[in-house]
């Protein structure tokens, strides 16, 4: 269970990563990486001429960067089931400040969480546990099993980043 000075060094994290890379969004450069699902949602601002106020994007993640996590107490970690080694070294890593190895992990992490969160769920999840030696079995109704072609995504999810 995270505690909230666990939430608290994260938080620093962020905001020094946060001002290290929003400059290298707004000008284009380095991986994107979608986080919807699993950090708050931030609303990206438009100019009068339809295009993107990096500028305000910026001051928006410094912000989000500031908030406060105390209360925070865990989180969901469907990864866990799968790769809990690595979830435990990412709170790790976070906990000694060692940010660039924690990011890199971070982002290795990020694609097949959403896959076994939001993208497949639990017959995603289930899946998953039984190529990883455990026990996920059969859904239950009303979840379906994956079809072979949501199968072969969720294998690319986890083997694209090195885990399978």
């Amino acid at each position: 269970m995270l505690g909230p000075q666990v939430w608290s060094s994260v938080r620093q994290g962020l905001s020094r990563s946060l001002s290290r890379n929003v400059r290298g969004w707004a000008s284009g450069e380095g991986k994107k990486v979608d986080i919807a699902g699993i950090y708050p949602p931030v609303t990206t601002p438009f100019t009068a001429t339809a295009e993107v106020d990096y500028g305000k994007l910026e001051e928006n993640l410094h912000k989000l960067g500031t908030f406060p996590f105390r209360g925070a107490v865990g989180g969901v970690c469907a990864l866990a089931n799968v790769l809990g080694a690595q979830v435990c070294q990412l709170e790790r890593l976070c906990l000694t400040g060692q940010w660039e190895d924690a990011q890199k992990l971070q982002h290795r992490l990020i694609e097949p969480n959403a896959a076994v969160t939001r993208r497949f769920g639990i017959p995603g999840l289930k899946k998953i546990m039984d190529w990883f030696g455990y026990y996920g079995g059969p859904c239950r109704a009303p979840l379906q099993e994956l079809s072979p072609a949501e199968e072969e995504a969720l294998r690319m999810d986890f083997t694209s980043n090195g885990w399978l």
